[in-house]
């Protein structure tokens, strides 16, 4: 199949114009310009998207597909109050309600031109929904205990439902890992038997990390609204918890998850020139999360000095709890607005260098780089056209721009993946969100009650 549009953006190089893409099978064959790519294979299947670009398929680099129900729920709230506040209704779904949520979750992503998900799950709702919907996913086993005396049974568990994840997804598109929540939800001996548990396997690792000045204040100095209140309704308020005196990166450390092989780092918006020496020396990716750090007032991450030292970083959507969407050109925007707007010239990035992060880079981070996050031969046809034709758009003199600055998820006119088409101009392919329409109503009632 030749696919065709005006701009190919391959991302690994400068964009081609009048240009095509060659996919067979799962593959992506050739990348050149429309009059090369038909001469040299005339008798091939042609699609032409017109006025629109080619790219990469998004990745994203942190979500969570089963909270997409809780959107809107708590809208208006700083992250300690949030996280109480969403925490406080989870009870309220059933098993069966978390994977139409997750599902839900997953035909938005879909819909904004992700091909990958980097998901942190509990429940394991976004497990069959990645694998349902034909999306490529690294899929996280959370865990997260205070109480010393449930470590070993909560790793047990944990370690079990990766044995059954993995038994049942397809192992060339599906890679489970595990994640220790935080540093305010992790004993000490969970983070040390987690690690020992990975080893030098390459099971991949996500933490949340250094989000919040609350997270840092309890790390630190023991003691903050977060680490008192949420710990209280956890059911952790008498276990015993003592300043560390250092920085939630440095705390981490100290027990070995940032000496894994391939571990993530979600937020790292609190953190100093040490840490990132830290995250650096480790060779730890980072989840850059713009949106959900601004409407829950975490802060804004230092995104110049990742680049600046080199760190695998890119773009997250988080929660749906929080940012309410999964529209990924929104969180590429927001993103690079917040960091010229906070650092002027300093933190002048270019749309392509956001376009980069959202899928190159995201793929480095999770080091899938040699399968996907950029238009060449050899890799997996994860693509997704994307229409430059509306009065907002044109005329384009920079595709990387345009895409960046103009471009919402309602501008997706395919999404691909392993070459096969998920979504393509209004329909999907592969999931039937009407099948959940009606459960979702009763499940939005539930969490808003």
């Amino acid at each position: 199949m030749l696919l065709l549009a005006r701009y190919v953006l391959p991302v690994s190089g400068p964009h081609i114009e009048d240009g095509a893409v060659l996919v067979r099978g799962s593959d992506i064959v050739a990348v050149g310009t429309r009059s090369e790519l038909i001469g040299a294979h005339p008798d091939e299947e042609v699609v032409d998207y017109g006025l629109a670009a080619l790219i990469p398929g998004f990745v994203d680099l942190h979500t969570h597909l089963e909270y997409a129900t809780f959107r809107g729920v708590v809208d208006d709230l700083p992250y300690t109050q949030w996280k109480i506040e969403v925490h406080g209704r989870e009870h309220l779904l059933s098993p069966e309600d978390w994977v139409d949520s997750a599902q839900l979750g997953a035909i938005e992503a879909i819909r904004s031109g992700i091909t990958t998900v980097a998901d942190v799950t509990d429940s394991g709702s976004s497990v069959q929904a990645v694998q349902d919907s034909g999306l490529r996913g690294v899929l996280y086993r959370e865990v997260s205990t205070m109480d010393t005396s449930m470590v070993d049974e909560v790793m047990s568990r944990a370690l079990a439902d990766v044995a059954e994840w993995n038994a049942r997804t397809d192992r060339e598109r599906v890679t489970i890992g595990m994640a220790p929540h935080s540093p305010y939800t992790c004993h000490p001996r969970l983070l040390q038997a987690l690690s020992d548990a990975v080893g030098t396997s390459d099971t991949p690792v996500a933490i949340h990390l250094a989000g919040s000045r609350d997270e840092y204040d309890f790390v630190k100095y023991g003691s903050s609204p977060l680490g008192q209140d949420f710990r209280t309704q956890s059911g952790w308020a008498e276990q015993a918890w003592m300043p560390t005196g250092v920085s939630p990166v440095r705390y981490v450390y100290q027990w070995g998850v940032l000496d894994l092989p391939n571990v993530l780092a979600v937020h790292c918006v609190h953190v100093d020139d040490e840490d990132v020496e830290v995250l650096k020396r480790t060779d730890t990716g980072v989840a850059y999360c713009a949106r959900c750090n601004a409407k829950l007032g975490m802060g804004t991450a230092p995104l110049g000095a990742f680049h600046l030292h080199g760190l695998r970083v890119g773009i997250g959507t988080d929660s749906p709890a929080s940012t309410s969407t999964i529209d990924f050109f929104e969180e590429m925007r927001v993103g690079l607005l917040i960091q010229r707007g906070m650092h002027g010239e300093q933190g002048f990035f270019s749309a392509e260098t956001f376009l980069r992060m959202a899928t190159l880079g995201g793929a480095q981070a999770l080091k899938l780089d040699g399968t996907v996050g950029s238009l060449e031969a050899g890799k997996r046809a994860d693509i997704v056209a994307v229409d430059l034709s509306q009065s907002y758009q044109v005329p384009t003199q920079d595709p990387a721009a345009a895409l960046v600055h103009t471009c919402n998820q309602e501008d997706v006119l395919m999404t691909m993946v392993d070459g096969r088409v998920l979504f393509d101009r209004g329909r999907f392919l592969s999931v039937d969100p009407e099948a959940i329409s009606d459960r979702l109503e009763r499940m939005r009632l539930k969490v808003r009650s």
